[in-house]
């Protein structure tokens, strides 16, 4: 009987194990056994029968014949009947009483019981055969040959009954087995049609010769398009006969180049049995044949259609979320330049000042327009609208010329590597635009630097195969680098990672503003803990290089006597709106983060109103600031102001009242007169109580 062993199929039945058929080949052997005590007739037994060449094993005793049929097998027995211990008569017994040993032939030898009665016992025991000694070497021989042919003739009969019962074995194994294929073969293709038939994919394979006509395509096409798989392998122009017209020539270029590359992969418009265009991408490659020849190109198609639209949504709110931060940040920095201008214009015009105070107010008002309008010239440099003056110029003079204010910006801890081409490396662009440019990236390397580091400032020419030279500006450092949630807004307006009020977020944007309108391009390599490197990338030019021309120089309310603690991280907005408040009588407390406005609050300094910022540096904004304070001092009133305070913020600063800027004196005064009027507020404990008695009802304080 075959066995049955468990194998790996896909249906994961057992399966019966090939067994190897008889050796119908080989030499059948028989061996003999003389039982004899008396070595001498043994071996007379054995110089008779070695004629015959087979096998003759020889035992001195009963008990030793027994042993070794224990594990031996022998074709004839040759047993001496008179035996001291064990005699013939007892072993013959024993040999019948075996199982294994009862049907093997015993021939009796005897030199002492000749008589009928002992020859009659001696084939009662068993024996087919006695012989009496002295052995006759011929009749001896002669007996025993027709035995053992007897035994090699029953063993052939064996050998031939085992191999017919192998092959019926082998063919009932092969029978099954082929039904367990069968099985797993159905079973398996059933499977693939399911997953064919419900996967949002098309299976398909085409001729790589045009016009690619489909010779399978799975069921899964008429959900995405409305259409059976047969109308496709039917009409082979089918499928590109409904590809949109602006597509249809991309995509006979695209599914071409499988015969030389192997692969394929185009999106295209194709109209569907409703009559609407979906996106379908189509990924395909080359199938080589038994010659090695691609004939024939194996693919899938995927209805693109959603994700292409909500890549569209990602991409417009990623557009709104750039030009909310855009916006955000220039009504910030706008509307502080411009409290800055306004105020001290109205300052102007209010009162009559000497000579000192009206040319301090002049100044600020110069250095607000200046920043704005450096501001201005950012952003366009970032929208690539600004205007350059470009000139011809050898770049490596232009940064060793500027190494030394770079060395300055960067300060003692970090070092300055500069490593410039040995040949000139013109180009036609604008000297204080590059400029203004190594000066952003090297404070940007600073500022990633803390502890000090490595700035490199490289330059190269470089020609790209078959493309212009381009002279390579590389700036390198070995700051904390960016993770590349960074690295991919790193050149939006307005985006910084630094904290607010220590960076503009416009600095990047001007070094890809100016590059860009340059005709050039920006490369950044970053990733976190391996620094940073950027490469400007600006055409080179055969111009000599000439001297820019110079730039030109820049053209030349109802008050009270509260204690005002004003908040402000803005130098010139602090200066201006404290000279607001002064000239309004008030008496200011100034501050410029909410960390050391805090310290003033719950000191027992008097505060009759905290007039403060929204947004500040130093981890505490405007707002937290009030609602410390108010825990501190219950009922103090506050002023808010902000230019720009970010999305949602509006919403929180609800419970206190709001003074956007910029703001005027007026402006001013009424909002606070506002405030502190509606009943007199007093110290609860003089010029110094921490507490505030507050008599307003609570709308008024949250205005």
């Amino acid at each position: 009987m075959s066995r049955a062993v468990r194998t790996s199929t896909a249906a994961s039945r057992w399966r019966p194990e090939p067994v190897a058929p008889p050796d119908l080949e080989g030499p059948l052997e028989a061996r003999i056994l003389v039982v004899d005590d008396d070595e001498r007739n043994a071996f007379a037994a054995v110089q008779a029968l070695e004629e015959l060449g087979h096998e003759l094993v020889v035992a001195r005793s009963g008990e030793e014949a027994l042993k070794r049929l224990l594990t031996e097998e022998f074709a004839v027995i040759l047993l001496d009947l008179h035996m001291p211990g064990m005699d013939g008569y007892e072993t013959a017994q024993f040999i019948r009483s075996r199982r294994r040993t009862a049907r093997t032939p015993i021939v009796f030898l005897t030199a002492i019981f000749r008589d009928e009665a002992h020859v009659f016992q001696a084939y009662s025991a068993g024996a087919v055969d006695v012989v009496f000694k002295p052995v006759d070497p011929f009749i001896l021989k002669s007996k025993v040959q027709v035995l053992v042919d007897l035994y090699l003739k029953t063993e052939e009969v064996k050998r031939q009954a085992a191999y017919q019962q192998w092959l019926i074995d082998e063919h009932d194994r092969v029978k099954a087995e082929k039904a367990l294929a069968e099985r797993a073969l159905r079973e398996t293709e059933a499977r693939q049609e399911a997953i064919l038939k419900h996967l949002p994919i098309v299976i398909h394979s085409r001729s790589i010769e045009p016009p690619f006509a489909p010779l399978f395509v799975s069921e899964a096409v008429k959900d995405i398009t409305g259409f059976p798989a047969s109308r496709f392998v039917e009409q082979p122009n089918f499928g590109s006969s409904r590809v949109h017209p602006d597509d249809l020539a991309m995509v006979v270029e695209r599914v071409s180049e499988a015969a030389k590359t192997g692969f394929y992969s185009v999106e295209f418009r194709w109209q569907c049995a409703d009559g609407q265009y979906r996106i379908l991408q189509d990924t395909g490659v080359a199938a080589p044949s038994l010659d090695g020849e691609a004939r024939e190109i194996f693919g899938v198609i995927l209805d693109a259609t959603d994700r292409k639209h909500l890549e569209e949504q990602l991409t417009q709110a990623r557009k709104m979320e750039a030009v909310g931060q855009l916006t955000g940040g220039v009504a910030h920095d706008f509307n502080n330049l411009l409290t800055v201008v306004l105020g001290n214009i109205d300052m102007l015009a209010r009162k009559a000042e000497d000579e000192a105070r009206r040319a301090r107010r002049i100044d600020a008002i110069r250095q607000a327009t200046e920043r704005g309008r450096d501001l201005t010239r950012q952003l366009l440099a970032f929208s690539r609208r600004q205007h350059l003056s470009p000139v011809s110029l050898d770049v490596n003079t232009l940064i060793r010329d500027f190494t030394p204010l770079i060395h300055q910006a960067v300060g003692e801890a970090v070092t300055l590597e500069v490593k410039l081409s040995d040949q000139p490396l013109y180009a036609h662009i604008d000297p204080t635009q590059l400029e203004t440019a190594l000066l952003n990236l090297a404070v940007n390397a600073r500022d990633a630097m803390p502890s000090g580091g490595l700035l490199a400032i490289d330059s190269r020419l470089e020609g790209p195969a078959g493309g212009p030279e381009q002279v390579v500006i590389e700036v390198r450092d070995t700051g904390v680098g960016m993770s590349p949630e960074v690295r991919e807004r790193v050149f939006e307006p307005f985006f910084t990672t630094k904290e607010v009020g220590k960076g503009s977020g416009l600095g990047l944007s001007q070094v890809y503003g100016f590059v860009r309108q340059s005709d050039g391009d920006v490369r950044v390599k970053s990733a976190p803990g391996e620094g940073t490197t950027f490469q400007l990338r600006l055409p080179a030019s055969e111009a000599p290089a000439e001297t820019a021309p110079p730039a030109e120089p820049p053209p030349a309310a109802e008050g009270g006597d509260e204690r005002i603690l004003l908040v402000e991280d803005d130098p010139t907005v602090l200066a201006l709106t404290l000279d607001m408040l002064s000239s309004l009588g008030y008496q200011v407390t100034t501050a410029t983060h909410g960390a050391e406005a805090l310290d003033i609050v719950r000191s027992d300094a008097r505060i009759d109103l905290l007039f403060t910022d929204v947004v500040m540096p130093g981890g505490v904004s405007g707002l937290e600031l009030a609602r410390a304070a108010r825990e501190t001092r219950p009922g103090l009133p506050v002023l808010l102001t902000s230019g720009f305070m970010g999305e949602g913020a509006v919403l929180e600063t609800a419970e206190f009242p709001l003074l956007d800027k910029p703001y005027e004196t007026s402006a001013l005064a009424t909002k606070l007169r506002r405030i502190l009027n509606p009943t007199k507020r007093k110290a609860g404990r003089g010029s110094g109580g921490r507490r505030h008695s507050v008599d307003a009802d609570s709308s008024v304080a949250a205005e």
